[in-house]
């Protein structure tokens, strides 16, 4: 795995694919070679709420004392454990030359290392949604290729759109958002605070052999459905939700490394695009209902979201700079298709609420190794057309400092702080701080 912190970043998650170039533990065996890698890591959190907090927000990332679980009133405060932004990773790898073709596969788990299954949850897509009851299983992928016309991947990995975001995100080594636990078995890092995120998907996808620094992935991938809070005729929990799609979502990226002298980098792209289903509309009580609206006008009422990004990485004299912004329309924040849609007030029609963000982020490697960061992000979506929704979230704000220290080749240890703040359109707004310390070892 890798020597120094700088590469840990990406090596988090690219250190899980059959693509990546560090291996861990190379195992061989007959035609094959076996690589088990992965990481264990775990974090003590302490957030607290400032005072006042205490509007109704609905895709706010920070809760209200009311609203945030485990929290203790009379502090406002609360003391979780469990797993930073990345979760324990155990990871299977094997490759081989068979027929001139190079074929691998992967194969994962991701234990939390949290003391209770049930916590708190994101309302989002996939991992950051699902009760997972303290284990993930986020990747079961083959790949086929060869170094000439480059690789296809069939099977469950990191999605393509926003993947660089995240791989790039200081916060993978740490907690972020949400505090040690939070969502699923992870804290939320920047995730929703910045970029959308990639989450991990069934796909099919086709990258490029390396032209000189520059290549491409193009793939379909599973579409998710559309879950979006919205407040009609007083209620601010009405839920709009579009059916089973059809049709895949469309995803690719393309990158551009160079080198200069002392001076690295990497400039990305990607996108995504997806039909949304036919749209059903359900009450505070989970009931399926179409009396605020009528049938004709939202279940006949296919959409198409989409997104694009863009990011820049920059290394110089111990420093390391990231820039990153993304924008989309029906795409929404935090997970994919969450809260991308609203109605207009008069109920008689849906349409796509505007997404953007984007973070950046400056890193320090002091002579000793220790590793500095600082880094603020922020998303932000807008209503959709004609909408009435004062407690639909605006934007959700963080800062994030932290100080990363190798105590070994493997083991790093951790101190972080972070701020969050999550507005609605009516202005209103809830605010934490989160400290946290622990530690994440490399395999």
């Amino acid at each position: 795995m890798n020597k120094n912190i700088k590469l840990a970043v990406a090596g988090a998650v690219l250190a899980l694919s059959a693509s990546a170039a560090n291996a861990g533990i190379v195992i061989p065996a007959g035609e094959w070679t076996l690589d088990v890698s992965g990481n264990v890591n775990a974090y003590a959190s302490w957030t607290k709420l400032t005072s006042g907090s205490n509007a109704t927000i609905s895709g706010g990332l920070v809760g209200n004392a009311g609203a945030v679980s485990g929290i203790d009133n009379a502090r406002n405060t609360s003391n979780t454990w469990g797993n930073g932004l990345l979760p324990n990773f155990l990871s299977v790898s094997g490759s081989t030359r068979q027929n001139d073709l190079d074929v691998a596969f992967t194969i994962s788990i991701q234990p939390g290392s949290a003391n209770n299954s049930a916590l708190s949850q994101v309302n989002t897509q996939s991992v950051l949604g699902g009760a997972n009851g303290g284990m993930n299983n986020r990747q079961a992928f083959i790949t086929v290729g060869d170094k000439s016309w480059g690789s296809v991947k069939l099977g469950k990995d990191l999605g393509i759109f926003a993947s660089d975001a995240i791989l790039s995100d200081i916060t993978l080594l740490g907690v972020g958002g949400g505090s040690a636990g939070s969502a699923g078995n992870t804290s939320l890092g920047r995730i929703g605070f910045g970029y959308i995120y990639a989450d991990w998907k069934p796909q099919i996808a086709y990258t490029t052999p390396n032209f000189s620094g520059f290549q491409a992935t193009v793939g379909i991938s599973q579409a998710f459905k559309s879950q979006n809070n919205m407040m009609y005729e007083g209620d601010p929990y009405t839920v709009l939700s579009s059916s089973v799609n059809a049709a895949p979502a469309y995803e690719g990226k393309a990158s551009y490394s160079f080198a200069a002298n002392d001076v690295t980098g990497k400039v990305w792209v990607s996108g995504i695009s997806q039909h949304v289903g036919s749209f059903n509309q359900y009450n505070s009580a989970g009931l399926y209902s179409l009396s605020y609206v009528g049938s004709s006008a939202v279940q006949n009422n296919d959409k198409v979201a989409y997104a694009g990004d863009i990011g820049a990485n920059v290394k110089v004299a111990g420093f390391d700079l990231t820039g990153y912004y993304y924008a989309g329309s029906g795409m929404g924040t935090t997970g994919q298709l969450l809260n991308g849609y609203g109605f207009n007030n008069a109920g008689s029609s849906v349409s796509a609420r505007d997404s953007y963000g984007g973070y950046v982020q400056a890193i320090y490697t002091l002579p000793i190794k220790t590793r500095v960061a600082l880094s603020w992000g922020e998303s932000r979506l807008d209503l959709a057309d004609g909408e009435v929704n004062g407690s639909l979230v605006k934007s959700n704000e963080q800062w994030n400092a932290m100080v990363i220290h190798p105590l070994t080749k493997h083991l790093n240890l951790v101190a972080e702080y972070s701020n969050q703040k999550s507005e609605n359109h009516d202005g209103a707004k809830n605010e934490s701080n989160t400290g946290s310390v622990g530690g994440i070892l490399f395999f």
